[in-house]
């Protein structure tokens, strides 16, 4: 197998990132951007050595995480320059096998097999980079108007790595200094000298961090997030002259629950579960029955506001589960609106939200039916 080195711009501004910091050392799923990247490059049996690319104010901390991490192929950290194409101009001069692999620290999905088949490419080749075929429909648009709607059937994402012969890419950069040019990537250097340019398959996963959307979705792929579970139980008793609310709905029934809100048991075991889940509190701290305010709220009201809690503290919930424990009513025919009423006021979807109903065979104080419990479990991720 051809082996290569690997040279790994990480000197951006973070701007399109919306934030000082580099994006490249946020952390995801239990340690930063870069040291995912760095990680594939280091299993990479392709791949002799590293060199790492950093601006200057990074430098002493890309060196602390080289330490952190133990990664061994990483030759060398070199100072980034003004641009990305100042950046990878400077690890050219330091990059010491006959084949380089250049890749953006922002994608940390890339797969040893995309590397590895690069290598292979640009050997024979001379150059190539890893792309994916255009899915959606390209229009151009001018003044916010449609002009035409390009055929996509030749059209290709690129990607990175981007590899190249050494002495190719070299000569590539050395007459962009020269004639003053920038491109977006480097093979656009090497395609200005006439030079063909080869293509293999990317992946769609090979996503660049460039938004906090997409550090998101980098996040969920690599299992990563604070995952945590919160339960939650409450009970009413029944009395007569009470409307019955349970998940939300109304249901039409001899006796209604006592309580200062509506006494919706499923909704109020929900809010505990969640509330629990993200160690915001519980229900009876953030409206006590002894706040008239509260006197005969719908639960469901009080349940948007927790998911405004949750949403302002970063949260975002994967699951509920909740039993309704009790001889009658049955709940089966009501299950599928509690769970898209309680959704819509959580603003996730309906599958996210399973309530159902059980007895307890006549036993105890919901088998005589003096009341109605329910029991639910939460799990929430926070990226």
């Amino acid at each position: 197998m051809t082996t290569a080195s690997a040279l790994i711009p990480a000197a951006g501004s973070g701007e399109r990132f919306g934030r000082t910091a580099n994006k490249v050392f946020c952390d995801v799923a239990g340690k930063p951007i870069l040291a995912h990247t760095l990680a594939v490059f280091e299993s990479c049996e392709a791949i002799d050595e590293i060199v790492l690319v950093a601006r200057q104010a990074d430098l002493e901390r890309s060196q602390d995480l080289l330490r952190r991490f133990g990664f061994a192929k990483v030759r060398e950290v070199v100072r980034g320059g003004r641009h990305r194409q100042d950046s990878v101009a400077n690890g050219l001069a330091r990059v010491t096998r006959e084949i380089v692999v250049i890749h953006d620290a922002a994608r940390p999905l890339v797969t040893r097999q995309v590397i590895e088949r690069s290598i292979e490419v640009a050997r024979h080749s001379g150059a190539c980079v890893a792309a994916v075929p255009v899915i959606d429909t390209i229009k151009s648009v001018t003044d916010e108007r449609v002009t035409a709607t390009i055929d996509r059937s030749n059209l290709f994402a690129v990607q990175t790595p981007q590899t190249f012969q050494t002495e190719l890419i070299t000569e590539a950069y050395r007459r962009a200094i020269e004639d003053g040019v920038y491109a977006t990537d480097d093979a656009a250097l090497v395609e200005r000298l006439g030079k063909e340019v080869a293509v293999v398959p990317g992946s769609y996963d090979n996503i660049k961090v460039t938004t906090p959307a997409d550090l998101d979705a980098v996040s969920a792929k690599l299992g990563g997030g604070e995952v945590r579970t919160g339960i939650g139980y409450d009970v009413h008793g029944l009395v007569e002259g009470r409307k019955l609310v349970l998940g939300g709905v109304g249901i039409e029934f001899d006796k209604g629950l006592a309580g200062h809100s509506d006494a919706d048991v499923a909704v109020h075991a929900i809010m505990d579960a969640v509330l629990g889940a993200a160690s915001l509190g519980d229900i009876g701290r953030l409206f006590p029955d002894s706040d008239p305010q509260y006197r005969n709220i719908p639960s469901l009201s009080l349940l948007t506001r927790v998911g405004e809690l949750l949403r302002g503290a970063g949260w975002l919930v994967l699951n509920i589960d909740a039993v309704i424990v009790c001889e009658r009513p049955k709940i089966a025919p009501f299950a599928p609106e509690m769970s898209r009423r309680i959704a819509d006021c959580l603003g996730i979807d309906s599958s996210r939200v399973s309530v159902k109903g059980t007895t307890t065979e006549g036993l105890g104080f919901t088998g005589r039916g003096e009341g109605i419990a329910c029991q639910a479990i939460a799990t929430i991720r926070r990226p």
